[in-house]
């Protein structure tokens, strides 16, 4: 694992394509896949941007990350064979816990869904929550963004105002 300087991204994005076989009749993104796209995405963004693979970290230390609350808003139909982009950042750092904010825009910057994600570190093998290490926390502290907001709704609300959802 790479511990970024102050001149690494903080906010890290990436794009996709939405395929066939994670849509509905409709041609829109299935409710449940966007939580596939989302994660995808921001485990490949850590692994690119931080040279940090979360697979390779839970083989080798017996430590991992679990969601234990997702709150995610469907604002546009991401649609069949759309390029859309993925933006995450970590809006917050605890001893044992993560909070992401993820967010999908179209090709025009319009948001499409906003999620915020909370993950608990754990000890794979005990099945018990632990603290981050110090380089984890380091790494953390350093890539943190924190938000004005600390209610999703209000988030929300200043988001779509931002990307002209209203």
């Amino acid at each position: 694992m790479t511990v970024p300087d102050s001149k690494e991204p903080q906010f890290l994005s990436s794009k996709a394509i939405i395929r066939f076989q994670d849509c509905d009749p409709y041609s829109h993104l299935n409710n449940g896949k966007y939580l596939d796209y989302f994660m995808n995405a921001r485990e490949d963004q850590v692994w690119k941007t931080y040279d940090f693979n979360i697979y390779e970290y839970s083989r080798t230390t017996g430590l991992g990350w679990v969601v234990t609350q997702n709150q995610i808003a469907y604002i546009r139909p991401a649609l069949l064979m759309e390029e859309v982009t993925i933006e995450s950042q970590l809006i917050d750092s605890k001893p044992k816990f993560l909070h992401v904010e993820m967010r999908m825009y179209d090709a025009e910057r319009t948001l499409k869904s906003l999620l915020w994600a909370q993950f608990i570190h754990i000890d794979i093998r005990k099945g018990k929550s632990i603290e981050h290490g110090v380089e984890l926390q380091e790494l953390f502290n350093r890539v943190c963004v924190p938000i004005e907001e600390k209610d999703f709704n209000e988030r929300l609300r200043n988001m779509t105002k931002k990307s002209g959802n209203q």
